[in-house]
């Protein structure tokens, strides 16, 4: 009987075959040069709020570990530029559409971000796309938005959801058939834009991975100024060089380390870090290896974060004791630090309304005044609204990550926008079916720093939309000499210095009091207090 019924369900297979169309008896199998030459005649006009034209297609054989693919590129009416890679073979089915960083402005030909450029997620078998968000410029220049509206829109709203719309129609010309799931990762401006599509386009993805969000974008900038203007002196000069912020993360870290039960450099949680820098003070019996007057002062600004003149905090938290400070003194051009070049370009040409233009200087910015002047911009910057319950009734899974040594972005912002997401959504049980944060101890902007900071994030997010397992815990490594490869996974056992557990926040986590500290497995998680 069983050998019966496994004949007729073979001839059953065969004639629905039989009636497969072209198309899906295409997607069915690998894919040819001549496939991808023939989205030439294809018309994208009549995409549905996101009119599209194609103005390169290229085949590229598989090389160097990629599978052959289909390189598009194009744009959305009337001004956003995308790059689109299809793979010709091995498709899993799944489309990813990954976010910019900075000020965007470029897609695949000019912004790469480890561990989720499009070429290691074609190496996954996706189809991934990303965009300029309306604009051609550098990452770090804003002038594009000069009193032009349409194209703070496309930044702030429009952009990365009609390119989302854009590339799964290309994806089902080319395949027969539509993405069986959407995935969209991104980090920082990246990690806003994931926000933005929860909040506004609850159907465009399935899951998404919001790295360090830049939320209130204004209010990042101000912080920059902030910090800027506390690590300067009168004259200008920098109050806090490279001996003094080494002098001081030192020291912060050798008081709060074992704040995660085990002496290694980090800080599990750097909220219970009561780092006060009046302990570093010169005095009467220390004149050297000490911190001056000004220097105590700039560095407790930092740590607070921006503040009116009557003192309240504009913001939620500054900067983690345990960052390096020199980082504020890091050159981007014109003899400008990061954070002047950064926060000059967006009040001159984009926070305000209208725009001051050039002319407008960083000294100009007050606190309490101009502050209050942000609104206008903000109302389409902000990816602050919690209320999620249209994401979480579509099954939309979501996963924040941060790093606590994040300089660019604080992480605090992060963790007060998900426990108001907890407040309005009922709760943190009914957050957790679908909304995740994980707080990543020593990792800087996005990626980098002493951490175990190689987390396969893609993989947990597929295994919470496909399979149904929210993610538990996720695991960070920490590799030797970081290089590209380190973000395929499974990693090389051998590139691994240690391993570290992250929890869904808002556990943090503790040596158990036994084996292997650079084995994650001796590690267990705790609840804040």
């Amino acid at each position: 009987m069983a050998r019966s019924w496994s004949w007729f369900t073979m001839i059953i297979v065969a004639l629905l075959a039989s009636f497969a169309t072209p198309e899906q008896a295409k997607a069915a199998s690998s894919l040819k040069q001549s496939d991808c030459s023939d989205l030439n005649d294809a018309d994208f006009s009549g995409v549905t709020d996101a009119p599209t034209q194609i103005i390169q297609i290229k085949y590229v054989p598989s090389a160097n570990g990629l599978p052959a693919y289909c390189y598009v590129k194009g744009y959305v009416a009337s001004n956003i530029n995308f790059e689109l890679e299809l793979p010709l073979e091995n498709w899993n089915g799944k489309f990813v559409e990954v976010g910019c960083g900075g000020f965007c402005g470029v897609s695949l030909d000019g912004y790469v971000e480890p561990g989720h450029d499009c070429d290691l997620l074609l190496r996954r078998g996706y189809v991934c796309i990303a965009s300029d968000l309306g604009h051609r410029s550098t990452i770090p220049d804003a002038k594009w938005a000069y009193n032009n509206k349409d194209a703070i829109f496309d930044f702030a709203i429009r952009g990365a959801h009609v390119v989302a719309l854009s590339g799964k129609a290309i994806a089902q010309k080319l395949y027969g058939k539509t993405p069986q799931r959407s995935y969209f990762w991104g980090c920082s401006t990246g990690g806003r834009q994931g926000l933005v599509a929860a909040q506004n386009f609850p159907e465009d993805f399935d899951g998404i991975l919001a790295g360090a969000p830049a939320l209130n974008l204004s209010a990042r900038f101000v912080a920059m100024l902030w910090n800027d203007r506390s690590m300067k002196d009168q004259s200008g000069n920098p109050l806090i060089g490279s001996t003094e912020a080494r002098f001081i993360q030192a020291a912060a870290i050798a008081e709060c380390d074992m704040n995660d039960g085990v002496k290694d450099g980090l800080i599990g949680d750097p909220r219970s870090c009561r780092f006060d820098p009046k302990r570093l003070a010169c005095d009467k019996t220390k004149a050297a290896g000490c911190l001056s007057p000004s220097q105590v002062a700039a560095v407790q600004k930092v740590l607070s974060g921006p503040t009116n003149a009557q003192g309240t905090p504009l913001y939620a938290g500054g900067l983690s004791p345990e960052v390096n400070l020199d980082e504020l003194n890091q050159m981007r051009r014109g003899g400008q630090t990061r954070p002047q070049y950064f926060s000059g370009e967006f009040f001159r040409y984009m926070g305000f309304m209208p725009a001051p233009g050039p002319a407008w200087r960083n000294d100009e910015f007050d606190f309490d005044r101009d502050v209050r002047r942000l609104g206008l911009v903000e109302a389409q910057l902000a990816s602050t609204n919690p209320d999620l319950r249209r994401f979480k009734a579509n099954g939309g899974k979501l996963i924040v990550y941060q790093g606590w040594s994040d300089v660019p972005i604080s992480p605090f912002p992060t963790i007060d926008y998900y426990e108001t997401v907890t407040r309005t959504m009922g709760g943190i049980k009914v957050t957790q079916d679908f909304m995740r944060l994980f707080m990543v101890p020593g990792m800087e902007h996005c990626v980098g720093g002493p951490g175990a900071v190689q987390v396969d994030y893609l993989t947990a997010l597929e295994n919470w939309v496909e399979k149904g397992e929210a993610p538990q815990m996720l695991v960070g490594s920490h590799v030797k000499d970081e290089t590209e490869a380190d973000w395929i996974f499974p990693l090389d056992p051998e590139r691994i210095k240690f391993t570290r557990p992250i929890y869904p926040y808002p556990a943090r986590v503790r040596y158990s009091g036994h084996g292997d500290p650079a084995k994650y497995t001796s590690f267990e998680p705790e609840s804040t207090p």
